[in-house]
């Protein structure tokens, strides 16, 4: 979706891909779908070069990671060559990322700049893509894959981007008028650890539920044992927050019943789970765990969350 986009612009795109992927690109370009039309709507189509060696598509002005976090590790060995002197790193993904504590107000001194074990167990992402080359982001749109190198538009178009340290550089106005020019709605946000904990306030409960049950959202939240289970996860979380500036105003009923607002969804966590491909527990639910444990705040639902979850997913070698 954002490759298609930004092509559609003009703008020279280069994609790092493998498999049946790759070769849908080579042969079709990007294609990008409407959701809103099925099958019967226009498919925007641009221009890009694709390749499975990074040596091949060189040093690039800005690389955008939107793997999932399991597959994060390998992506970022394969990086190296895609780094200029100049180039800028964006995060799109779920979860927490690996420079989460590396800068920014509101991160407590005796943290700054932890490794957080469950995302980089070695500090090798760290080490290939340092804070310095980051720009964090956070998708709040939803969009498929029909199939290989096609992608489908379902719902919102709304990103938010920021520097790790919070300032205002000339590097993030550029990337933000850039997205904007896509058709994104960018937001340029100056505290974009509160975006993503945000976010993953929501996503940390109803993705592991989901796979513990296989229910959909809407019943996960209408029965009211789960309901208050979730809650207790993410009021724990909420106090987590607090203790790295970043504090959610909303309450978990108030939260829960927008998410309910929003109708019968299978999580991207169930869905990875009915194909068989590993689940980001680490990201979701493990590094939330790991931050609690540094700020001293006790995590019993989440503790329970991640253990029912985890030998869940192991039994099914998700995990």
């Amino acid at each position: 979706m954002l490759g298609a986009r930004i092509a559609a612009l003009g703008v020279p795109t280069a994609a790092l891909a493998r498999g049946a992927t790759l070769e849908a690109l080579r042969t079709h370009g990007w294609r990008l779908r409407d959701g809103a039309t099925g099958e019967t709507g226009e498919t925007v189509t641009a221009p890009v070069v694709a390749s499975d060696d990074p040596s091949v598509l060189g040093p690039q002005d800005l690389v955008v990671l939107s793997v999932k976090a399991t597959a994060l590790a390998d992506a970022v060995r394969a990086l190296p060559p895609l780094l200029g002197p100049g180039t800028t790193v964006l995060t799109a993904m779920n979860g927490v990322p690996w420079w989460f504590l590396a800068a920014g107000d509101g991160v407590p001194e005796s943290l700054r700049g932890t490794r957080l074990r469950t995302i980089d167990p070695d500090g090798t992402i760290a080490a290939t893509v340092p804070v310095e080359r980051v720009l964090g982001g956070v998708v709040h749109y939803s969009a498929a894959v029909a199939e290989p190198g096609l992608a489908v538009a379902n719902a919102g178009r709304e990103l938010i981007v920021g520097e790790p340290d919070g300032s205002r550089s000339e590097r993030v106005a550029e990337v933000v008028d850039l997205l904007t020019a896509a058709g994104f709605s960018t937001t340029l946000s100056a505290r974009i650890q509160a975006d993503v904990w945000y976010k993953l306030w929501g996503n940390m409960t109803m993705n592991p539920v989901s796979v513990l049950t296989g229910a959909p959202s809407d019943r996960i939240i209408d029965d009211p044992l789960v309901n208050e289970f979730c809650q207790a996860v993410m009021r724990e979380a909420a106090e987590v927050g607090d203790r790295i500036g970043c504090h959610i105003d909303e309450t978990t009923a108030d939260r829960m019943a927008v998410t309910r607002k929003l109708g019968r969804m299978t999580t991207s966590m169930l869905q990875d789970a009915r194909s068989g491909r590993q689940i980001e527990l680490d990201a979701l639910v493990g590094a939330v765990r790991e931050i609690a444990a540094a700020v001293g705040v006790p995590t019993p639902a989440t503790d329970a969350l991640m253990g029912l979850t985890r030998l869940a997913a192991r039994e099914r070698g998700l995990y």
